[in-house]
This record gives structure tokens, sequence and C-alpha cells, in this order.
């Protein structure tokens, strides 16, 4: 338990902030499920695009760390080639 004010204030915000980041999270693997279950190629490129920008969202406010994200885009823009 926290001994001094400062400190519960630090726990409740740590505790919202985790509750975010998770909701992020969770919410950037759902949108590259739904991309990897695309076989159009077409409509996998504009998944694409709204998948990178999170990333580089999460990434930027290191949610993610910033190779993670760069490795996934990179794995998903090789899948949306590899489309047909």
């Amino acid at each position: 338990m926290p001994q001094h004010k400062s400190a519960a204030k630090r726990v409740r915000q740590d505790a919202k902030r985790r509750l975010r980041n998770r909701y992020q999270k969770v919410r950037v693997r759902t949108l590259i499920k739904d991309l990897e279950a695309e076989t159009d190629q077409a409509a996998a490129e504009a998944k694409l695009n709204e998948v990178k920008a999170q990333l580089d969202r999460l990434a930027g406010r290191r949610v993610l760390h910033p190779n993670q994200a760069a490795n996934t885009k990179s794995r998903l823009d090789r899948y949306v080639r590899s489309l047909v």
C-alpha cells in the first residue's frame, strides 16, 4: 500500500494507463488478425494502411517498442505482397 498521497495517485494513474494500453494492444492485434484473414490484395492493402497507422501511433507513445512495430509492419508488408 502506498504510504504517501503522491504514491497513491501514481498507483491510480498507472492502473488507468495499463488498461488503456492493454485495450490499444488488443485492438491492434484484432486489426492484424482481420488483415491476415484477408485474401484479396486490394482489400488487404487498405487494411494494411490502417494497421500501420495504429502501430506507428502505439510506437510513438511507447506502448509498443518501435522496433517491434517496425518488425510487425515489415512482416505484414511481405504477407500482403504475397497475396495474388
